[in-house]
């Protein structure tokens, strides 16, 4: 226990350095903003409660607004992702239920189901994300090309990192 838990506030760590030094750095054109920090979540174990996950996904979010200048807006999306986890978890869980001892990884999983999943949440903080940075409909296509293209980039960075960093 005390293993996973030392373990994930190293990953916390290394994520948020990650992002603030290297990805909020990268903008293609405006639209492509790479959001890699939301793999924490997406790695949480299985077990993780709700209300674990909400308030983690809460000061992950909080700590980034802190680095980005940005009042809320991350805080607020990883929240949610933190909060729609669980059911997103129970909605794609195999027909025998996620075995003990695993994680939400691509090796546990297979490719479509860990692809899945991580689009999913991915997603859904983008859509948060942007329609709170934008805070109106009147620029829509603008907010929803930014959202796809940008998801696109967050997932293909997020699967690439569990065959180059996350192995067996």
């Amino acid at each position: 226990m005390i293993r996973l838990v030392s373990r994930n506030i190293t990953r916390f760590l290394i994520l948020v350095v990650l992002q603030v030094l290297v990805f909020n750095n990268i903008q293609l054109s405006g639209f492509v903003n790479p959001y890699f920090y939301i793999l924490f979540i997406i790695l949480l174990p299985f077990e993780t409660p709700m209300w674990v996950g909400t308030f983690v996904g809460f000061l992950l979010g909080l700590t980034l607004d802190i680095f980005a200048n940005t009042p809320g807006l991350h805080a607020a999306a990883t929240a949610f992702i933190g909060f729609l986890r669980p059911y997103v978890l129970r909605f794609m869980a195999p027909r025998d239920g996620y075995e003990t001892g695993t994680f939400p990884r691509i090796f546990y999983y297979g490719f479509s189901w860990f692809f899945r999943y991580a689009a999913v949440l991915t997603v859904a903080h983008h859509v948060v994300l942007f329609f709170l940075e934008a805070f109106s409909f009147h620029s829509l296509l603008y907010v929803l090309l930014r959202i796809v293209l940008s998801a696109v980039f967050t997932v293909s960075l997020i699967v690439l990192s569990q065959y180059l960093v996350f192995r067996k």
